[in-house]
């Protein structure tokens, strides 16, 4: 009898070893499908974030470049500084042709009034460009202000941009480590269902008798009914 015996845990060994290495197959082609689909998730997540703050940076470095401009004419930076950046807007185009063209109109309006050599023509020219220069010292700090503004905001889409791109990268790689534990998961049960089936069919078979040695079981040729044993001349 010991031939079924090797027989169904033969079988139960090279099936439950084809089973658990199908199973174990199919786990990791599942943690390989799941791996690359983070991998290229992660790719285009990266390659946005990259368009976002590229799109952004010349906004960003705008408004550095204005915020530095406008601490110079504060005088932030310093007094010599501060006098370098009135003196450029002192030199600058629109400076000589705001003075240019209002001087010429006090001139024209005193020669019109016959005063063109009074004290009051004078103290107009003046005071005509120191008025200009603070004029246009305020309205340089307002238009620098514009793009502080516009800078610092684009600095805050950048940051928005880093802190979701670094959110889904966290969601992706723990969607990666999930698919590897689970795989993991699973090859350990393929193993332990094809250890515990050969178990069972040693124990059906030992069960069975069918290792020998040992008394055979009701129905196995060579059983003997105990009470017919212990009574041989009751039958």
């Amino acid at each position: 009898m010991a031939w079924i015996a090797t027989a169904i845990i033969g079988s139960a060994v090279v099936g439950g070893v084809l089973s658990s290495n199908a199973q174990k197959s199919a786990a990791k082609t599942a943690a390989n499908a799941q791996t690359q689909a983070t991998s290229e998730s992660m790719a285009e997540q990266r390659r946005q974030f990259d368009a976002i703050q590229a799109m952004f940076r010349p906004y960003v470095e705008a408004g550095g470049g204005s915020l530095a401009r406008q601490l110079d004419l504060a005088g932030n930076n310093g007094p010599e500084a501060q006098q370098r950046a009135i003196q450029a807007i002192e030199m600058g185009p629109e400076f000589a042709a705001l003075t240019r063209s209002g001087e010429e109109a006090i001139l024209q309006n005193a020669s019109a009034t016959g005063g063109l050599r009074g004290g009051n023509v004078q103290a107009s020219l003046a005071k005509y460009r120191p008025e200009v220069l603070s004029s246009l010292i305020n309205q340089q700090y307002q238009r620098l202000g514009g793009l502080t503004q516009l800078g610092q905001a684009s600095a805050g889409m950048q940051a928005a941009s880093g802190q979701a791109f670094a959110n889904n990268a966290s969601n992706l790689f723990m969607q990666r480590g999930d698919a590897q534990a689970n795989a993991a998961l699973a090859r350990g049960q393929a193993d332990a269902n094809m250890w515990g089936n050969i178990a069972g069919s040693v124990g059906f078979a030992a069960g069975r008798g069918l290792f020998g040695g040992g008394p055979p079981s009701v129905g196995q040729p060579g059983y003997v009914d105990p009470s017919r044993a212990a009574y041989p001349g009751a039958f």
